[in-house]
Parts: C-alpha cells; sequence; structure tokens
C-alpha cells in the first residue's frame, strides 16, 4: 500500500467492475459488509467512486457508495484505508456522493454506521430513530441484514 505522502488527496473516480476485489477487501478490513456492493456496480441501483495513491502503481484507498433504494438515497460502504485517514479522503468520497444525490433530487441521503455516529455529523448528518427511515430505505439489505439492529441511523436533508 502506497503510504500518504503529503501531497494531497488522492484522485476521487467512479468505479469500474474491475474494482470490486480491492472494494470488498477495503470493506473487509474495514469491518463493513459487502452485500450488495456486486449488484450497485453491475446495475443502475447506484453508484460508487473510489479514491486511488498516486504514483507509479496506483491503489484504492477509500471507496464510498449510493445506493438508490426505489425514492430514496443510502450513502453506504465508506472505507479509508488506515493510512489515509486523517487526510480528507472520507470527506472528498462522501461529498462527491452528497452532490450525486442533490444532482438526481433525492431530498435527503440516509446512512447507518457502527462505528462514525461521531464523524458524520461533522458532515451535515443528523442521527434519526431507524423506524424515521423511508420504506425504501428500511428494506434495503443494508438495513435488513447486512449491518445489525444496534447500527446507528442519520440523515442528511439535501437541498
Amino acid at each position: 500500500m502506497t503510504a500518504f505522502t503529503g501531497a494531497g488527496v488522492a484522485p476521487i473516480r467512479r468505479a469500474t467492475s474491475k474494482d470490486l476485489p480491492a472494494i470488498e477487501q477495503l470493506l473487509t478490513q474495514s469491518g463493513l459488509p459487502t452485500d450488495g456492493v456486486a449488484e450497485i456496480l453491475r446495475t443502475e441501483s447506484g453508484e460508487l467512486f473510489v479514491a486511488e495513491s498516486t504514483g507509479d502503481e496506483p491503489q484504492l484507498v477509500g471507496v464510498a457508495g449510493l445506493e438508490i433504494c426505489s425514492d430514496d438515497a443510502l450513502l453506504r460502504s465508506v472505507a479509508v484505508h488506515p493510512e489515509w485517514r486523517k487526510h480528507g479522503v472520507a470527506r472528498d468520497l462522501v461529498q462527491r456522493i452528497v452532490d450525486l444525490a442533490e444532482s438526481r433530487g433525492f431530498p435527503a441521503l440516509y446512512l447507518l454506521t457502527m462505528t462514525a455516529e461521531r464523524y458524520f455529523p461533522r458532515l451535515g448528518f443528523a442521527r434519526i430513530e431507524r423506524t424515521a427511515v423511508p420504506k425504501g430505505i428500511a428494506e434495503s439489505v443494508e438495513f435488513t441484514s447486512a449491518c445489525p439492529a444496534s447500527a446507528t441511523a442519520m440523515v442528511k436533508a439535501l437541498s
């Protein structure tokens, strides 16, 4: 893994099917579920973005996804390699997803987290009861089986 060099945040691009093994490896190493990730890449049920290190052999250092659940949007699979944390990679990836959700006209962006309930409020997300999420989100794989019932639900209103 190429370590952070201080040269700036890693470039962000749309993920492709070729990125799937590296995405799944990063999610697994981060303790996040991989359920549904391959489907997002194969179908039009959302988008995944990745951040890559710069250099001779770019490597995937971050990922974030937008899953479309009926008429609602779910931020999912946000993970950054430990060497690249605290350098704005997650913030930039999440902002890319927020911008995409806004451009598609979603009124809000929802998420579930087990470990970052203190991080996401810095990006405009607020804690909500799981029972307050829309039906499409509540029926997603993320909510029904991938994340435990103890995961924190959050929402960000979009303009």
